[in-house]
């Protein structure tokens, strides 16, 4: 299942704070800035259905730097199968497995998020990056409907309803 992973605080100066947010085998660095409240990948342009990614062959591995975002992910293989995780700036770093449908979404003044990724050898960012509509994924749409049991949240008030 995913994770969410802490780290260290190393070095204090006045008004500097140095933390070394390292994830042990990391082999790519992706910098994600939304500008606003963006969804990424956004809804179907035609029928609104929520899209994901989903990689095959690479665990991401999430801290916002700036700003909070939310993440949605569903794996049809865990007990429960679809969670809403927030992530905050300066909070822990979210491990999203592969095999992981996820989607996110920017607060209203927007995010940067670093991913440091781990992709298998070969991995081909067209691939990696392929966007799943869940009105063609018939157990996915299912989980992620209103009809559907709630999510299990971290980090969000109960009541928070799902982008």
């Amino acid at each position: 299942m995913f994770e969410l992973l802490s780290y260290e605080r190393f070095r204090d100066t006045p008004a500097v704070r140095f933390f070394d947010v390292t994830v042990a085998d990391s082999n790519a660095r992706d910098l994600v800035i939304h500008s606003g409240p963006a969804v990424s990948p956004p809804n179907d342009p035609e029928s609104g259905a929520w899209q994901f990614y989903l990689h095959p062959h690479q665990e991401d591995n999430l801290l916002a730097a700036s700003g909070g975002r939310t993440f949605y992910l569903v794996n049809l293989s865990w007990k429960v199968p679809f969670h809403i995780v927030r992530l905050e700036s300066g909070g822990d770093i979210l491990r999203i497995p592969k095999g992981t449908f996820h989607r996110s979404v920017s607060d209203p003044e927007g995010s940067v998020v670093l991913n440091q990724a781990l992709r298998e050898t070969g991995a081909s960012l067209v691939r990696e990056f392929r966007v799943y509509n869940s009105r063609q994924i018939p157990k996915l749409f299912a989980i992620t409907s209103t009809a559907a049991p709630r999510p299990r949240l971290h980090g969000l008030a109960p009541l928070v309803q799902a982008a």
